[in-house]
């Protein structure tokens, strides 16, 4: 009797232990199923882990973290990937753009545009790049397919042009006119002109939901904070500097941090865009003017127009890293990347020049003669879903 009994104690216990193992295993297959599904479903914007509550329209944010990792080596758009590479070059003294083959570094076009032009732009779609002729109160169309102008739309006071994030709305920053004129992104017409109280409207950068973008006031040394949304002005600031010019606003990739370069304070502020509090100063060299983020977004490319150099700034180092020189000197000022990340393009404002600049480097690849002042240089095609403006910032 002792036996059975010990028998059936022995085989209640096998069962039950059978009973747990079979449950932890199905749990654990069950996991694994989850897995398994979830690596199959669509990729949630940011990887699943945070989404960005954006600007309605606006395209999701792809990664919260980066905001710059549609911007990586040669992932162009399906509406580019067949655009030839070129190089454009508006001539603000000389009423023309020059474009440039950047395989063989020699130009091949010289495009007469209207009475100075400042940027070449592309826009929100990609499809088009703008020439913004300031004094002439016009935007030359260039078809990036073709490389030919199409005939001027009549916009007043151009001096430089952004999108916004909802592909809506071109924002024109109109500097004399003391504006930001809200325009149809296709047709150009205005949709609202927002007067603003600083002197020198001329760059901006959008914040990561496009919610609403920080502009720099070059000739007052002031900061303004637009609501996308309302086209109102919501935030008004004097940087801290007596006799500051603001120009380039570059966003930082996690997002956290707006970049501006003043030319006079021969430095890059650095603020908060969220709390819009007293930004501090980052010396980098005499005339610090445009901004350009890597292609890995782990730095940021300075151009010191006063001195003839670039800086780097590296993000995750949170410092400058190094400083390029410009063999014999030169006036770098506004440019962009190439796709594959390998060479910074710089226009020479006041050296009738174009310069560029191994990224790996810093080594000067070439030295191009083009027309009287030479600005905001456009690189074409680059990476990236869509374009906010300038001379090239893309998400």
């Amino acid at each position: 009797m002792r036996t059975t009994k010990a028998a059936r104690l022995l085989a209640a216990g096998t069962a039950l232990t059978a009973l747990t193992l079979l449950s932890a295993c199905s749990q654990g297959s069950q996991h694994h199923r989850n897995e398994a599904l979830a690596s199959k479903a669509p990729a949630q914007p940011g990887g699943g882990k945070r989404q960005v509550n954006v600007l309605p329209g606006m395209p999701p944010v792809e990664n919260p973290k980066d905001l710059y990792s549609a911007d990586r080596p040669n992932q162009l758009s399906p509406v580019v990937k067949d655009f030839p590479s070129r190089v454009y070059v508006p001539n603000t003294n000389s009423n023309t753009v020059t474009v440039i083959d950047p395989e063989t570094y020699k130009v091949i076009d010289t495009i007469p545009v209207g009475h100075q032009p400042q940027h070449v732009v592309p826009s929100w779609d990609l499809k088009t790049l703008w020439v913004n002729n300031d004094l002439g109160d016009s935007l030359t169309p260039i078809d990036p397919r073709t490389g030919k102008a199409g005939k001027p739309v009549a916009v007043h006071d151009p001096y430089n042009l952004y999108f916004t994030p909802d592909g809506k709305y071109a924002v024109v920053m109109a500097s004399r006119d003391r504006q930001l004129v809200f325009r149809d992104a296709h047709t150009m017409k205005v949709v609202k002109a927002v007067p603003v109280s600083c002197y020198g409207v001329n760059h901006a950068d959008f914040s990561p939901d496009g919610r609403y973008f920080i502009v720099s006031c070059e000739f007052s040394g002031e900061i303004l904070k637009v609501d996308t949304a309302q086209m109102k002005v919501v935030r008004q600031e004097r940087l801290p500097y007596a006799g500051a010019m603001p120009q380039d606003v570059k966003i930082s990739p996690d997002g956290k941090l707006f970049y501006i370069a003043d030319m006079a304070a021969n430095g890059v502020w650095i603020l908060d865009g969220d709390k819009f509090t007293r930004p501090h100063l980052l010396y980098t060299g005499r005339g610090a003017h445009g901004l350009y983020i890597s292609r890995d977004s782990r730095v940021m490319y300075i151009s010191n127009r006063g001195e003839g150099t670039i800086s780097l700034f590296d993000f995750a180092e949170n410092r400058l890293v190094k400083k390029w020189h410009l063999p014999g000197g030169g006036s770098p000022d506004m440019g962009g990347v190439s796709t594959d990340g390998t060479v910074l393009w710089l226009s020479g404002r006041y050296n009738a020049e174009v310069y560029a600049i191994d990224t790996r480097t810093g080594k000067e690849l070439a030295r191009i003669r083009v027309g009287s002042g030479p600005h905001g240089l456009a690189v074409y095609p680059q990476p990236g879903r869509y374009s906010l403006g300038h001379t090239g910032i893309f998400r």
